[in-house]
């Protein structure tokens, strides 16, 4: 696989977001979405950089248009 197989996208977590809280927004995420975590990067200041990605999908949803 490339990353072309791949779309990602990049969050941004602040530093008052519990680590149990990203977990779970990252989960529902997950559920819903198909995203997976990709990379995280914690700050020194506390902020948390996530990339989420999830693979391209060949054929366009229905009902939506491109």
């Amino acid at each position: 696989m490339t990353d072309d197989d791949w779309e990602y996208m990049p969050l941004r977590l602040p530093p008052d977001v519990s680590r149990l809280t990203a977990a779970t927004q990252l989960a529902i995420q997950a559920e819903f979405s198909g995203w997976e975590l990709s990379n995280v990067r914690l700050y020194s200041d506390g902020t948390r950089k996530v990339w989420l990605r999830r693979k391209r999908r060949k054929v366009p949803l229905p009902g939506l248009s491109t």
